[in-house]
C-alpha cells in the first residue's frame, strides 16, 4: 500500500535538540510490527517541528516491497507541497545504486571486483591528464600505486584518495595510503571506477542505470542528469541557517552523486536492492558483504587516523554501502548529504525491511537516527560514526 500524506509546518524556530526522548512510539529491540502510517506521520511532524525542517519524505519497505511513501511540508519557498512525485536530490545514495549495478556487471562477466581498473584502460591512468568530468588523474604521475586500485577498493572507499582533489591543501590528487588497506571516503575514487566503465568498457553509466533500474522498475521521475520534464515538480533545499538553495540542474553524470529521484522512485530502487532483483544470489551477497572493517571514530573528515579498537563502529565497507550486524541481524545503509540535502537509507536483510528518508532541508538530519529507530527498532546502524555531531556540511 502506498500512502501520500501532506502536512503544514507549525511552530517557531527551535534550537537543535536530540529527538530520541521526544518521539512517542515505543522502540522494541525487535520491531516485529512496523508503525502505522498515522504513527509515522506523527513522528515526522514532531521531527520537523523540532528541527524546523521544511520538507521531508519517508518510505517504508517490508518483505522487499514498498509499503508506503509519505511526504510532509514544502518543496520550495513559494509554499508548494512536497509530494511523492517531487524530484529530490538523492546525493550520495547514488553511490549505493552504482555499487549495485557494478555487482550486476560481475554477473555478466563485464567486470571483476578484484582486478585492477588499470586493466580496463588502453593507456596508463596519469596519461589521460586531469579531466573535469572525472578526476585529476595526471596528478598521479610518479606514484605507481594507482595500478593496484580495483573496483572493490573504489566501492569500499579504500583507494587512498581524499574525498576530492580540490579539498587537498594544494588542490592536487594524491594517494595517502596503500590502496585497499583502510577506509577513507572518496567521491573521486567512485569517479575513477566510472572512468574505467565509460572509457575502458565503453559503457555509459546513465545507460546502465536505465538498464538495471529505469526499465525494470518503469521509473519516470529518476535520472542521473536533469531532465526538462522535472521542471514542474522539483524540490529546492534549505541550508542549516534557513537559506533557500535552488535545485541544481546537473548536466553531467557523476556516479559519486548526481542522481535526482522522487521519493516514490527512490523507494522502488531501494526495494529492488534489498530483495536482490536483477542479481544472482552470489552477486547480491557480494553487494552487501562487508569486506573492509571501519577503523576510524567517525566518517568525516575523511583520512582520519585509526581510532582505538573500543572507539570503532561495528561496521564494514561493502560495495557502495556500509554493512553492519545488529540485534535484528545483518543490514546495510547509505547516507546522502550536501549543504541543503539530507538522505538516509537503512535496510535489514531480515524481512527485507528498509526505511528511506529524503529531506530537502539539511536540518532534518538531526532527526534521522531517532526516526529510523522508532520505525525499525534497534538496528545497529552506526549513526554515531555517520553523524557524530550532526553538524557536518561537506558534500558526501
Amino acid at each position: 500500500m502506498v500512502v501520500k500524506r501532506k502536512s503544514s509546518l507549525r511552530g517557531m524556530r527551535v534550537a537543535v535538540v536530540a529527538l530520541t526522548s521526544a518521539l512517542v512510539l515505543p522502540v522494541p529491540a525487535m520491531a516485529e510490527d512496523l508503525p502505522s502510517a498515522a504513527e509515522i506521520g506523527s513522528l515526522a511532524e514532531q521531527a520537523m517541528a523540532r528541527t524546523n525542517a521544511q520538507g521531508l519524505a519517508i518510505a517504508v519497505i517490508d518483505d522487499g516491497q514498498v509499503r508506503e511513501v509519505q511526504t510532509f511540508g514544502l518543496r520550495n519557498a513559494a509554499g508548494a507541497a512536497l509530494t511523492q512525485d517531487t524530484v529530490m536530490y538523492a546525493a550520495s545514495l547514488t553511490k549505493a545504486m552504482f555499487g549495485y549495478l557494478v555487482a550486476g556487471m560481475t554477473d555478466r562477466g563485464e567486470i571483476e571486483l578484484d582486478r585492477p581498473i588499470a586493466a580496463l584502460l588502453e593507456r596508463p591512468l596519469p596519461n589521460y591528464g586531469n579531466l573535469s568530468a572525472y578526476g585529476a588523474w595526471g596528478d598521479l604521475a610518479g606514484d605507481t600505486r594507482w595500478q593496484s586500485i580495483t573496483p572493490r577498493m573504489v566501492l569500499n572507499h579504500s583507494t587512498g584518495f581524499a574525498n576530492f582533489h580540490f579539498l587537498e591543501p594544494d588542490g592536487k590528487l594524491r594517494i595517502h595510503f596503500d590502496p585497499g588497506t583502510r577506509y577513507a571516503y572518496s567521491g573521486e575514487g567512485i569517479m575513477l571506477l566510472q572512468f574505467g566503465v565509460e572509457e575502458g568498457l565503453k559503457q555509459s553509466v546513465a545507460g546502465l542505470f536505465d538498464q538495471y533500474f529505469g526499465q525494470p522498475l518503469r521509473l519516470t521521475r529518476a535520472s542521473l542528469t536533469w531532465r526538462a520534464d522535472f521542471a514542474g515538480n522539483y524540490a529546492d533545499g534549505w541550508m542549516a541557517d534557513g537559506t533557500v538553495e535552488p535545485h541544481d540542474e546537473r548536466g553531467r553524470v557523476r556516479a559519486a552523486g548526481s542522481l535526482d529521484a522522487s521519493p516514490a522512485d527512490m523507494a522502488a530502487i531501494a526495494a529492488m536492492m534489498v530483495r536482490g532483483e536483477g542479481l544472482s544470489p552470489a552477486a547480491r551477497r557480494e553487494f552487501s558483504r562487508g569486506t573492509l572493517p571501519i577503523t576510524t571514530r567517525q566518517q568525516f573528515p575523511t583520512l582520519l587516523p585509526d581510532a582505538p579498537v573500543t572507539d570503532r563502529p561495528a561496521a564494514s565497507a561493502a560495495l557502495g554501502v556500509i554493512a553492519f550486524d545488529g540485534p535484528q541481524g545483518p543490514g546495510w545503509y547509505k547516507g546522502g548529504h550536501n549543504d541543503s540535502t539530507g538522505n538516509t537509507l537503512v535496510c535489514l536483510e531480515r524481512n527485507q525491511r528498509c526505511v528511506l528518508i529524503m529531506a530537502n532541508d539539511v536540518r532534518a538530519e538531526q532527526a534521522f537516527p531517532a526516526l529510523v529507530k522508532a520505525i525499525l527498532g534497534e538496528t545497529g546502524v552506526p549513526y554515531e560514526w555517520e553523524y557524530p555531531e550532526l553538524t557536518a556540511s561537506a558534500d558526501r
